[in-house]
């Protein structure tokens, strides 16, 4: 089976995660899509995160009804920081059965020469980048490059996470299990 990992702090997910998931699935060769929360991303700021149970659960929540997306643990039990090439490796070793690549947004494919092993990565992994807005897509690392032409959208969990500290509405920005499950755990309120 052909799984795209889409990697994340998802702080929070939100509805612009889930809308290029099901579009990944929808338009390409994709079978399945693995939210990979990232407990600790080597680029981020660990004190900004919600705590990666609480991040997960959210996932969860949000994934629940479709079968086609899984939220997915698997850098909770690895060494942290959170590298992609541990994880990919992890993975191949453990399910040899399957076909893993990467799902990312063009901003992240602009560090990607930057990130751990990332010849490995680009020689091994089929990528699939979606637009983001000011990111154009220049492939001068030679990767295996599959630009997708999902939806742009200006969301970001940096906004959701500050509108909640202003005390004003995300409804829409988060599915409704998720906005429920933030309120009632108090989460990103200052």
């Amino acid at each position: 089976m052909k799984i795209g990992l889409y990697f994340g702090s998802f702080n929070p997910v939100h509805a612009g995660h889930l809308i290029i998931a099901s579009h990944i699935l929808n338009e390409t060769d994709i079978e399945k899509v693995w939210l990979v929360v990232s407990p600790q991303n080597p680029f981020k700021q660990e004190h900004a995160l919600l705590n990666e149970y609480h991040r997960l659960h959210l996932v969860k929540l949000a994934t629940e009804a479709d079968n086609r997306i899984k939220a997915s643990d698997i850098e909770f039990n690895l060494p942290k920081p959170s590298y992609t090439i541990n994880t990919l490796t992890w993975l191949h070793e453990k399910y040899p059965e399957h076909e893993f690549c990467i799902i990312m947004g063009a901003d992240s494919f602009q560090n990607l020469g930057k990130w751990k092993n990332a010849a490995l990565i680009i020689r091994d992994y089929e990528i699939y980048v979606y637009p983001r807005p000011g990111f154009p897509v220049e492939n001068s690392i030679g990767a295996r490059l599959h630009i997708v032409d999902a939806p742009l959208l200006q969301l970001s969990a940096t906004h959701i996470r500050k509108k909640v500290a202003e005390g004003k509405s995300i409804r829409y920005m988060v599915p409704d299990v998720v906005l429920d499950e933030i309120e009632k755990g108090g989460y990103y309120k200052k």
